[in-house]
């Protein structure tokens, strides 16, 4: 499977955990929306889109099965919110 395209919707609220919502494409005729780039403890780190079930706690609705594809994801997404934040610095 191949990511065959990344956009990047930067947040741009200072001090603010979420960094940018994402929608990937997938082999050019499958989309996922609303993964999200977080800023947590140890860095930028990419969420899979979830819902809030009715007890409170979150569930993936779309999520990578193996280790491989989800650094695939990771490193793809990544790479383009670097390259879209240093195209457009936040306003300082």
């Amino acid at each position: 499977m191949e990511i065959t395209e990344v956009k990047v919707y930067p947040v741009r609220k200072p001090d603010d955990k979420l960094k940018a919502f994402v929608t990937i494409i997938l082999d050019d005729c499958f989309v996922i929306r609303d993964l999200k780039i977080i800023n947590g403890n140890s860095g930028l780190f990419v969420a899979m889109p979830s819902r809030k079930k009715t007890d409170g706690t979150y569930a993936d609705i779309a999520h990578p099965l193996n280790m491989e594809m989800r650094q695939q994801m990771e490193d793809c997404v990544l790479q383009e919110y670097k390259k879209i934040m240093e195209e457009n610095p936040p306003d300082e």
